[in-house]
């Protein structure tokens, strides 16, 4: 059944299916990785910082970089002008009057969107200079909830459209509307899916050098840890004005992790050939963390509304689905490649011959959205295993019994589901009771049964998945209409590329197109091609760097969807058959013998009836190198095989919207048992049993590895991980501070079962399996939380991530008394302005409150007094405008500020008032301050309320709040040395003054 009827023959078990150490590791343990900010830059690189927009929303009327040209070592400073003149909008994926260029030119639509780049001598030079490029906005009304989104009225972001929905299809497959006409029941639920990312440990990096030519021409070269899909190297190429092969993209040979999110390197890699031009140098840029968080990219938020049809037997007959999807300000490729990539596989596990789908495209004020582990796959099985749990509400059945009875059956496979995915092989039924035998062996019944009798909430929930891998390129002109397609022309398939060489001694070399990103590729690599030639797996050098000016590829290549194991580890062996069998026909006139008798085992070639004649394999491999004259008639010189391969069953979206989104389609099925903490909210996972049928398995270490990671990033999903926006559109979730991921301590090691129906469409059998827990976890989660709950209510509308808040919200309970000394902070509001910053308290200055009034309405002792202020100048009575630096965590920023004082009632109180703008982000506030008189001199009381938008708010709450306390108590330690004229106001240690700061009392 296998593309390659020499498989069995080819793969006598040596290699392949063993947990074989990674090859790896050795370089990455001992400090020798090649990541790309380990590599050496061409001489006189210059480099980069980019200058962010604060606003979510506004039109950008200026740009003056002149402050920061005339500073030392700034050598140039890239702006809208320039991308216009030098490069064209990025190409959006639907028919839409929508222009995506590198920088703003007209309206910033994101908080973070790139508004200028400095090129300076370091990067120091270049972030001092952001601060000194004047930009001229005018605010506009944002809008970043999908529903209000979508609706007349909303803020429209792209006027051109003339509506913030940028694509909306409908699609019938079956007949729907008969089968809802003739059900027995429905059951509908409507779902939310926040967005969420993943953080690896390496951001962003691009080295661009512009390569003028002689005939007035462009060139561009540039190394990036992208990672694909290479499909974008056309955008980026028409993006740039240039044809593809003037681009030449390098990729390293290590890549600290990307789950996706590294495709969004593709707009910096525009960007920085540009600043490259305009520079007339090499330019590099590092994405710091904040930059990757705030501004590279995000998983689509999805509002949906399903409804299933039962029939009299409760068997799902229809299901309709209502789907918006959030992708931020522009539709950035490959996007909506979120929406399109599962919908082939709309009905999931299950067979269900009619679907109703609704697709609508929306853009919010948010970052726009990209590939994330799993795209499409957590989106859509959130929704639809909700919605099997919820039918196993009603019509009070088991869920996994409800599951069974509707999965495709083994003998349907293959089976072409109503959308037109191809569900390649599998058997469903075996693979789930194998996991609840071993989650009966955990004893989640049990230990549900005595928790819930100890009166503790307790639940357990099951989820059941297709795992898409090797995506058909044509899936996402599913957005496109028939009639648009036809004239666009047919896009398909998913062609992977490898090389396997031979060198002078007889060594073997492979090179592949993957851009691995800490998956193992090489180990993988050279355990196929040892299995092939009967080698060591040491025995193969496999080189995973990738060059576009020189490496063989094609618009599949890359690291994603789940690509390598199906596609590429297959081309690979394709490649290195090839190879053997044209080693085999040279060789087989000196062993006088055909070539199929040949047999490579044991680091040796003999021929099979007659194994005493033998030769080392490097003896025979090098000869057709040193002897190319005794060449068998007809056969070609040199032992290089380059294999390119496409998935048989991958066509093109036909007139009726059909199309196979996937070359394969493993199986997950999970059983989550967790319980719920009443008193603080905390969700605690006790046991987690996940399985999985990806087909032949390749490396069992590395499958189980890549399990264990994305169940962790399922976790975080669905516990703690969620992008937070103010109302104005200002990201609030910018450090680790606030968005909180998963360590150890909240990751159960799962117990992970293994069945194996190997694929008949890909070379090896092998089917992809990275990406199954971010599709399963989350979802699986949710369904033991609303379990949990049941004993007090029957909860449908189940929101992530399960923070400690929404969950105490869920329900209904009051947040827990803190401890008796303890003060509990409690969380900023969310306003209009941003995020809000509250506090009150007093604090004791050792002099009169005459004394402290004056100094409040002194100009020159008030700049004294403000931390990091700069100038202070009247422009009224008691109206000031002044140059003040804020630092937070990692946002330094020099705001442009205005003051002012009011309700003014000397010596007692006053009202002080400011509002500022930087680089980096805005600013207002308000507050009383009331002065007392006692015994030792003046009690001040404060009441501050503020609101901080842009990066400034991207830190998050905890750091502001922090910093907050601590400006606080520079300012009245200075306004204390101002009215008494010595160096000290408090008394204590600072141990006891940072403990007041922080609100614990002494």
């Amino acid at each position: 059944m296998h593309s390659d009827p020499g498989l069995a023959e080819a793969l006598t078990p040596r290699h392949i299916g063993r947990p074989i150490e990674r090859h790896e590791d050795a370089a990455l343990l001992t400090g020798r990785g090649r990541f790309a900010d380990d590599l050496g830059e061409p001489p006189g690189t210059l480099q980069a910082a980019v200058l962010r927009s604060p606003h979510a929303h506004a039109e950008l009327l200026a740009v003056d970089a002149s402050a920061a040209l005339a500073m030392p070592g700034v050598r140039a400073v890239l702006t809208g002008e320039d991308v216009q003149r030098w490069s064209q909008p990025f190409v959006v994926g639907v028919k839409a009057p929508m222009q995506h260029w590198a920088l703003a030119v007209d309206r910033v639509r994101y908080s973070g969107e790139p508004v200028a780049v400095v090129i300076a001598d370091d990067r120091y030079l270049a972030e001092d200079a952001l601060d000194a490029i004047r930009v001229e906005y005018r605010a506009l009304r944002a809008t970043v909830d999908i529903a209000e989104a979508s609706e007349a009225g909303a803020p429209v972001l792209h006027e051109a459209v003339g509506s913030n929905v940028v694509n909306e299809r409908f699609f019938r497959y079956g007949d729907p509307e008969q089968a809802f006409a003739g059900a027995a029941r429905r059951v509908a639920l409507t779902v939310h899916y926040p967005r969420n990312s993943c953080t690896p440990i390496e951001c962003g990096v691009v080295v661009a050098e512009h390569q003028p030519e002689a005939d007035g021409g462009h060139a561009y070269e540039v190394l990036s840890n992208f990672m694909g899909p290479f499909s974008l190297h056309s955008v980026m190429s028409l993006a740039l004005g240039v044809p593809a092969n003037k681009l030449r993209h390098r990729v390293p040979r290590d890549s600290g992790g990307s789950f996706g999110v590294k495709q969004a390197v593709l707009p910096y890699v525009v960007l920085m050939c540009l600043a490259s031009r305009k520079a007339g140098a090499p330019v590099k840029w590092v994405e710091d963390r904040l930059e990757h968080l705030g501004a590279a990219t995000s998983a689509t938020a999805r509002l949906t509304h399903i409804t299933a049809a039962l029939d009299g037997e409760g068997r799902i007959t229809a299901l309709d689905w209502d789907q918006r999807d959030d992708v931020g300000a522009y539709l950035r490729a490959p996007e909506p490649a979120t929406f399109y990539r599962m919908h082939g596989a709309l009905s999931g596990a299950y067979d269900i011959p009619h679907l109703a789908v609704r697709n609508r495209v929306v853009v919010t004020n948010k970052t726009p959205t990209g590939l994330v582990r799993g795209f499409g796959g957590p989106q859509v099985y959130y929704a639809l295993e909700r919605l099997m749990d919820r039918i196993a509400v009603e019509l009070d059945e088991d869920p996994v019994a409800l599951r069974l009875r509707h999965y495709v059956r083994p003998q349907q496979f293959p089976y072409t589901a109503a959308a037109g995915a191809v569900l390649d092989s599998g058997d469903y039924h075996r693979l789930t009771d194998m996991a609840m035998a071993a989650a009966r062996e955990q004893g989640l019944w049990q230990r549900q049964s005595a928790a819930r009798t100890a009166g503790k909430l307790y639940g357990i929930g099951v989820a059941a998945i297709v795992e898409p891998s090797v995506s058909n390129m044509g899936y996402i002109s599913t957005v496109l209409t028939p009639e648009q397609r036809a004239k666009a022309g047919p896009k398909n398939g998913a062609i992977a590329s490898a090389t396997v060489a031979i060198d002078l001694l007889g060594g073997i070399n492979v090179v592949v197109a993957s851009a691995p990103a800490g998956q193992g590729h090489m180990t993988v690599c050279a355990q196929v091609v040892a299995d092939v030639f009967g080698l060591q797996p040491a025995q193969v050098v496999v080189n995973v760097e990738f060059d576009t000016a020189k490496d063989a590829w094609s618009v599949a290549a890359g690291n994603y969807s789940s690509r390598f194991a199906g596609a590429v580890a297959g081309t690979v062996h394709l490649a290195a058959t090839r190879l053997r069998d044209k080693l085999a026909r040279i060789a087989a006139p000196q062993f006088g013998c055909p070539a199929q008798r040949l047999r490579f085992e044991g680091g040796a070639v003999f021929d099979e009836h007659n194994p005493e004649r033998r030769q080392p394999f490097a003896r025979l491999a090098a000869n057709p190198h040193w002897a190319p004259a005794l060449l068998p008639e007809g056969e070609e010189p040199g032992l290089r095989e380059t294999a390119f391969w496409t998935a048989p069953t991958l066509a093109a979206p036909d007139a009726q919207d059909r199309v196979n989104t996937s070359a394969a389609y493993g199986f997950v099925f999970d059983v989550c048992g967790l319980e719920v903490d009443p008193a603080t909210g905390r969700v605690r996972i006790d046991r987690y049993v996940t399985g999985h049928d990806a087909g032949k398995l390749l490396n069992p270490a590395l499958a189980d590895g890549q399990i264990r990671g994305a169940v962790a990033q399922g976790l975080g999903a669905a516990l703690m991980e969620e992008f937070r926006y103010g109302a104005d559109g200002s990201f609030q979730s910018g450090t680790f501070a606030d968005y909180l991921v998963p360590t150890a301590c909240e990751v159960p090691d799962p117990v992970i079962v293994h069945l194996e129906t190997p694929s008949p469409f890909t070379p090896l059998g092998a089917k992809g399996l990275g990406e199954g827990n971010n599709m399963s976890t989350p979802v699986a989660v949710a369904n033991a939380f609303a379990d949990a709950l049941r004993p007090l209510r029957d909860l449908a509308d189940v929101r992530l991530p399960l923070t400690p808040s929404r969950v105490l919200a869920v329900i209904g309970e009051a947040e827990p008394v803190p401890p008796e000394g303890l003060v509990r902070k409690a969380e900023p509001a969310r306003v209009a302005g941003g995020l809000a910053l509250q506090a009150s308290g007093s604090v004791d200055i050792a002099a009169p409150p005459e004394q402290v009034f004056a100094v409040l309405l002194d100009p020159a002792a008030l700049a004294r007094v403000i931390p990091g202020c700069h100038a202070l100048q009247p422009e009224g009575e008691h109206r000031y405008r002044a140059d003040v630096t804020v630092g937070v965590g990692l946002v330094k920023a020099r705001y442009e500020a205005r003051i002012e004082l009011s309700e003014i009632d000397a010596p007692r109180s006053l009202r002080l008032a400011g509002s500022g703008q930087s680089s980096l982000g805005t600013g207002a506030g308000s507050g009383t301050v009331r002065l007392e008189a006692t015994a030792s001199g003046t009690r001040l009381h404060y009441d501050y309320a503020a609101q901080v938008g842009g990066k400034v708010a991207a830190v998050g709450s905890r750091m502001l709040e922090g910093a907050a306390r601590i400006v606080l108590a520079q300012l009245f330690e200075s306004l204390g040395r101002q009215a008494m004229g010595q160096a000290a106001v408090r008394t204590g240690s600072w141990w006891q003054r940072l403990l007041s700061w922080l609100g614990v009392p002494r």
